[in-house]
């Protein structure tokens, strides 16, 4: 067959280690992420996606078919869903989708989207990530989350891991974050010490063995927020973040790098 392409077509799409329902939540889609297909088993089809290069299983069924044309004109979508709550979109046959901010898009003109040949139509304002974007923005954007459950493989407005919450924020001002936090550890220019933070640099910390195993946004010097149990605001200093509530550091900091 020849290669083939898809955009994922409902709010969240989990992508699976595996190709089977038990399987391990490694990440998720987002209405509007395009993906390019890169093996099947029966339902489930596993997936690159454009935005992040990450790969995983998930059920064929929730993807629209993209032609290779649309798939590429699709790296270009520049509107996006706000950090908003009720975002909705209505389908061609009166049915809604609320959709998570950081939601791609497609094709938006005169008030309607596009998934391949499905039409939506969009009931709210749309970001435009191309727009300028200041540290203040991204401090906005981190803090509307707060409170949002962590997650494993969450990258949605009801949950959350530590990279997929930095992913989002940024992305919702326009500036691509990969994955995982240590693929994000190689993105940016290095902050040398804690008292030279900005407000919306991002903060790594590693763990015994020296892999980087958790990211946060900064609010100041002195405060971080990331998604640990929640997503939530905590002291930081150069050993790491401090949990008031468990009395202890629970984060060792390893470097800081600034994005805008």
């Amino acid at each position: 067959m020849g290669q083939e392409y898809g955009i994922c077509r409902v709010a969240v799409a989990p992508l699976r280690t595996e190709a089977s329902d038990r399987a391990e939540i490694s990440s998720q889609l987002l209405f509007g992420d395009h993906v390019e297909v890169l093996e099947k088993k029966e339902k489930w089809w596993l997936i690159y996606n454009a935005y992040d290069g990450y790969e995983g299983w998930m059920d064929f069924r929730q993807l629209a078919e993209l032609s290779l044309e649309q798939y590429v004109k699709n790296h270009d979508c520049d509107h996006v869903v706000p950090a908003e709550l009720a975002s909705i979109v209505i389908d061609e046959a009166g049915s809604k989708y609320f959709l998570s901010p950081g939601s791609n898009l497609p094709m938006l003109e005169e008030g309607f989207c596009s998934l391949g040949s499905e039409k939506f139509m969009v009931m709210f304002t749309p970001k435009k990530t191309t727009a300028f974007h200041t540290a203040e923005d991204i401090v906005t954007n981190a803090l509307f989350f707060q409170n949002v459950p962590y997650l494993w493989g969450g990258r949605n407005l009801f949950g959350l891991d530590c990279s997929g919450f930095v992913q989002i924020v940024y992305k919702l001002n326009g500036i691509q974050m990969k994955r995982d936090a240590w693929q994000q550890a190689e993105q940016g220019t290095d902050v040398n010490f804690l008292p030279q933070v900005k407000a919306g640099d991002v903060a790594f910390f590693d763990n015994e063995e020296g892999r980087i195993t958790h990211v946060g946004i900064m609010l100041n010097a002195n405060e971080i927020i990331h998604a640990s149990g929640k997503v939530r605001v905590d002291p930081i200093d150069d050993q790491g973040i401090y949990n008031v509530e468990l009395g202890k550091y629970t984060h060792h900091l390893r470097i800081i790098k600034r994005f805008i």
